[in-house]
């Protein structure tokens, strides 16, 4: 005889076991835990989007324990109170910090606890106050900023709109001046030194190319030693007396300093007389048996009476004891027809040659 199992029996326990197990796990991760645990009451001000029962709290980043219930505050509308057990380790006391933090992409909230000072007593604590505003999600403060801006935006329509209306008669001003301002900026540039480099344009003087007939030689090594001169002749510029500034002579350079450049020239003066026993620099030459001494007293353009160019040179022959063997002064002007540096150039040429001309005579005859 077959004995007839108890099938209800059999259901019946292994449905108890599965609640049993379910029950379990459910005790195990939201209320109890295997630990003692502690349970706090947390009040938030405003709504909580997202928080559920059975949602983790934290400590300082440790999850610590679970949220246990959560409900409406009947005497105040605005209010949600919240029931939280966690570890009776953890030090939540009375400045502990509450909020709500939003973790993962899907932003599951959980509830954060923050130590407080670690002088504060560590007393029992029933009931802990959230932070204002420490359920508000990034989106809803991004919300409530949209809408502050919003709202300033429209009590200052009307100022916004002159503003905007003066920023377009600003620049339809700038429209219009767009010529007279990029020679505002040019003449800043030019001032300071920046912009484009302006190009200078280089004069030069021509020495006597035929200063007379071959009729003595040039007795003993000559040298011709760089003029002196006072500190404003050592330039390249233009002089005027009295000193002003003219068209044209903005971009104007000697080829040198007045100085070297007289001596240059001078010397080319003897050579094109004899260049067999043209004068040397004192540089390229050790001790010369006489030296002609030459000092610039004017090279300039003189603007009163009259235009003209003149030129002032003072001259003197010693031997190679320092004796003075002859000494004379030397001076020429020339007309300008207009004070311009071409005509001016032309003019210190011809001033230049009668100057060269006489030094040149003079020299020979005192040697």
């Amino acid at each position: 005889m077959e004995t007839r199992a108890p099938f209800a029996v059999i259901g019946g326990f292994v449905m108890a076991a599965i609640v049993a197990v379910f029950g379990f796990v459910y005790w195990l991760n939201n209320t109890g835990g295997l630990g003692p645990r502690a349970t706090y009451h947390v009040q938030f001000e405003g709504s909580v989007p997202g928080l559920l029962v059975g949602a983790a709290v934290l400590f300082n980043g440790i999850r610590v324990g679970e949220v246990t219930d959560l409900g409406l505050a009947p005497e105040n509308p605005r209010r949600v109170n919240a029931t939280i057990s966690v570890a009776s380790a953890t030090p939540v006391r009375s400045d502990t910090k509450v909020g709500l933090e939003f973790q993962g992409l899907t932003g599951v909230p959980v509830i954060a606890l923050e130590g407080g000072a670690s002088t504060v007593g560590s007393g029992p604590v029933s009931t802990l106050m959230a932070e204002p505003g420490a359920g508000q999600s990034m989106t809803q403060a991004a919300r409530d900023a949209l809408r502050r801006v919003d709202a300033v935006l429209a009590e200052n329509a009307g100022p916004l709109k002159d503003t905007i209306a003066n920023l377009k008669t600003f620049s339809d001003g700038l429209a219009r001046n767009t010529g007279k301002l990029d020679g505002i900026v040019a003449g800043l540039e030019k001032l300071t030194g920046g912009g484009a480099p302006v190009q200078k344009v280089t004069y030069d003087l021509t020495a006597p190319r035929n200063p007379g007939p071959v009729n003595k030689t040039i007795k003993g090594q000559l040298a011709i030693p760089e003029p002196t001169a006072v500190a404003m002749l050592q330039t390249q510029r233009m002089l005027f007396s009295p000193a002003k500034e003219y068209p044209g002579f903005g971009d104007f350079l000697w080829a040198d300093s007045i100085p070297k450049l007289l001596q240059s020239r001078l010397i080319d003066t003897f050579e094109n007389y004899d260049v067999a026993h043209a004068p040397l620099r004192t540089s390229d030459i050790g001790q010369p048996e006489f030296q002609l001494l030459i000092d610039v007293r004017r090279f300039r353009i003189a603007t009163d009476g009259g235009a003209r160019v003149e030129i002032g040179l003072s001259a003197r022959l010693v031997d190679k004891a320092g004796k003075v063997i002859a000494s004379r002064l030397f001076d020429d002007s020339q007309q300008l027809v207009q004070v311009d540096p071409t005509d001016s150039v032309a003019a210190f040429d011809q001033a230049f040659g009668r100057v060269a001309t006489s030094i040149l005579t003079w020299t020979l005859q005192a040697l």
